[in-house]
């Protein structure tokens, strides 16, 4: 695979600022209490990707390093990568298309944790592949501290992903995990020794990743594939396999993208 995650979702990219803002409208209008909240989180900024440096320097706001400065790190990692905004756009649609307790653009932005440690991690990379390792780490201790979800800032994400409530989800060095995955709660995409250089699952596109599973060790999840809650995955998976148990094995196929349906059976594979 090349150094840089491929991005192809441009196809699915939406324009959801606007719709945002409408929603953001019609919440302050529906709980006047909050109104105020709506405002400074959404409605007063230019630009959704001013209003995620807002929103996310005032989850991860802390003595050591104030929401102010953090903000101002986060605008600057925006402006310098684009494809940092693409993908977490390409994220909200994803937690609104898989998710049927989504039925907003603006519930992840607002509400979500998995979203907003996915996006710190984004910053953390790009703050990492600058060399600004220190902060990127300090940005992952934040993370882990405030949303109980442990990324390494090397780790590599695509666009389109779901990390579904997100706690205990702990994600290694070396992790690749491509285009448009879905992952739930408490799944462990670690190493398996304490060996140094390419120690980390890759996880190819269209894979769904069940509550509790463990992917350890450097194996390649191929496109498509289901793993089941509480599997433990030392091999490498071929595309669209459904795979189960400790340790896991083949027990059947998945559909053609696991992470879209979120189906969680085992018993209706196609």
């Amino acid at each position: 695979m090349n150094e840089d995650v491929i991005i192809d979702s441009d196809s699915r990219q939406r324009d959801i600022w606007p719709q945002m803002r409408e929603e953001a409208t019609r919440a302050a209008a529906g709980e006047p209490v909050l109104a105020s909240y709506f405002h400074n989180t959404v409605l007063r900024h230019k630009s959704l990707d001013d209003a995620l440096a807002y929103q996310l320097a005032s989850v991860l706001d802390h003595s050591a390093l104030t929401a102010t400065s953090l903000q101002e790190v986060i605008a600057g990692a925006l402006r310098a990568d684009p494809q940092i905004s693409r993908c977490m756009q390409a994220d909200i649609c994803a937690w609104y298309d898989r998710d049927p307790a989504c039925d907003q653009y603006l519930t992840p932005f607002l509400y979500f944790k998995g979203f907003h440690a996915l996006q710190s991690h984004r910053v953390a990379h790009w703050l990492w592949s600058e060399g600004r390792h220190t902060l990127a780490l300090y940005i992952q201790s934040r993370v882990s501290e405030q949303f109980a979800v442990d990324i390494h800032p090397a780790a590599r994400f695509g666009c389109g992903i779901m990390i579904d409530h997100a706690t205990g989800l702990v994600v290694g060095e070396t992790c690749v995990v491509e285009d448009d995955v879905s992952i739930l709660h408490s799944v462990t995409l670690g190493g398996s020794g304490s060996g140094g250089g390419d120690r980390h699952p890759k996880i190819g596109r269209g894979v769904m990743i069940g509550a509790g599973a463990k992917v350890l060790g450097p194996v390649r999840i191929s496109e498509g594939v289901k793993i089941a809650a509480g599997s433990l995955v030392l091999r490498d998976v071929p595309a669209h396999a459904t795979v189960a148990g400790v340790p896991a094995r083949i027990v059947g196929r998945s559909a053609a993208a696991p992470a879209y349906t979120m189906d969680q059976t085992l018993d209706s594979e196609e």
